[in-house]
């Protein structure tokens, strides 16, 4: 039995891959995860991955035509946003 690729969802990509993506560093994406300023992800047991549809749609929202544009929404750089707990890390045992 063959399987028709159009059936399948779209593909999830783990971190580098979305990294490659998005032009971004592997690790200034998951700066972007810990402070909540990234895109949306999904926890499939201890893996994090993307769905390229979130991706697309985090990067729109930086997208602009002018620098007159006004700012009705954007990406925020990967750092902690005022107001914001700092993130909480694991100590492993």
């Amino acid at each position: 039995m063959t399987v028709d690729m159009t059936d399948l969802p779209p593909r999830h990509l783990r971190t580098p891959e979305a990294a490659r993506f998005l032009g971004l560093s592997g690790r200034t994406l998951e700066k972007h995860r810990s402070f909540g300023t990234g895109p949306r992800y999904h926890k499939l047991g201890g893996r994090v991955v993307y769905n390229q549809d979130d991706l697309k749609h985090w990067l729109e929202r930086g997208t602009r035509t002018s620098t007159f544009e006004p700012k009705s929404s954007s990406v925020s750089p990967a750092r902690r946003l005022e107001g914001q707990p700092l993130p909480q890390t694991r100590v492993k045992p």
